[in-house]
């Protein structure tokens, strides 16, 4: 089978690898069709695993495929079925994995692509208790947004920040990934939006998409521009994932007891904080990461009721490569898909 490996830092080769054997007790084998990229990507790429890992490692950590074969045991399963899967390897046993949060398992064996092999690759085995039945009518391509991008955000905005109808929220990076997602399932329940961008052409695609406010950040201070939109009042949530170059603003942005959620740092991993603002503002700073299964779930009903991801670029296999420098060039709006 194809597989896409990265070979040394920066470093990435399309081989042929032995096929996996047939699944085993209660696993599953898919033939995965689309993965959509990720800053995790990029920093796996990079070199940044923050843990050890070995070379050749299969890449990709967020997709989606058809079930190829069922091991013993699986009946939830036929062949055919559209699949999205879990990108880490959760030990299914302790006390957070059984209370169904996934995302904090004392346990993890890994993220896929990032420590242990990805599914940039023609077939893959899973248990089956990682995968997830894709409703009818989701493509391929918006399935394979759904367990890394959608259910982040689905994770941040509402079990973490309770983003509610009539709110309003404050959208960093509105042309990502994630920064798409947000606006659109804001707006889907209410809320005002506002959103950052780097240029007027995402400007006017985020308009687009539904943002009531869009601020260039390379123009106007955005916390500046946030003050005067709600009044001097700020916003009830922030959706941070930037990093260092907005936190600051960020907590400006907000009103008393706001909540910042924040899920990311691709501009840098450290702010300053003061904090008798954090105190005397009642601010709520909430540290985000991944999602749960069950988030994964709601992002494909939201996806099934129409609520479709934002979709850049879709880039084969063998282009990889490509796919992550437009990632990495910040001219990206909305996700990109790699297709198998």
């Amino acid at each position: 089978m194809r597989a896409l490996t990265l070979v040394a830092d920066r470093k990435l080769e399309l081989v042929d690898l032995t096929a996996p054997p047939s699944p085993g007790e209660g696993e599953v084998q898919i033939r995965v069709r689309a993965v959509g990229l990720n800053h995790i990507d990029l920093w796996g790429f990079r070199g940044m695993a923050f843990a050890k890992r070995t070379y050749p490692l299969v890449v990709g950590a967020e997709a989606a495929g058809e079930i190829a074969g069922t091991g013993p045991g699986v009946q939830d399963f036929r062949p055919g079925d559209p699949v999205v899967m879990y990108g880490a390897l959760t030990c299914g046993a302790c006390k957070a994995c059984r209370a169904g949060r996934d995302n904090l398992c004392e346990n993890v064996g890994g993220l896929m692509g990032f420590h242990i092999d990805g599914f940039a690759r023609e077939l893959v085995n899973l248990p089956a208790r990682l995968v997830i039945k894709a409703p009818a009518g989701v493509s391929m391509r918006d399935a394979a947004c759904a367990p890394i991008a959608f259910a982040t955000v689905q994770h941040m905005l509402f079990d973490n920040a309770k983003l509610e109808p009539g709110e309003t929220v404050l959208v960093h990076a509105g042309g990502s990934g994630i920064g798409t997602a947000a606006i659109k399932m804001a707006k889907a329940i209410g809320c005002m939006v506002i959103t950052t961008v780097g240029d007027d052409a995402k400007a006017d695609k985020a308009r687009a998409l539904g943002a009531d406010h869009v601020i260039n950040y390379r123009t106007d201070r955005f916390e500046h521009a946030v003050r005067k939109i709600t009044g001097k009042k700020g916003v009830d949530v922030v959706f941070e994932h930037v990093g260092a170059e907005t936190f600051s603003g960020s907590l400006l942005s907000l009103k008393r007891g706001g909540r910042l959620v924040t899920c990311g740092a691709t501009s840098g991993p450290s702010a300053t904080l003061n904090l008798m603002q954090l105190f005397q503002q009642q601010y709520r700073i909430i540290g985000s990461f991944g999602a749960s299964m069950r988030n994964i779930r709601e992002s494909l009903e939201k996806m099934a009721a129409g609520l479709t991801p934002v979709i850049d670029t879709e880039v084969p296999l063998a282009e990889f490569e490509r796919g992550l420098a437009r990632l990495e060039s910040r001219q990206v709006f909305g996700k990109i898909i790699v297709t198998l």
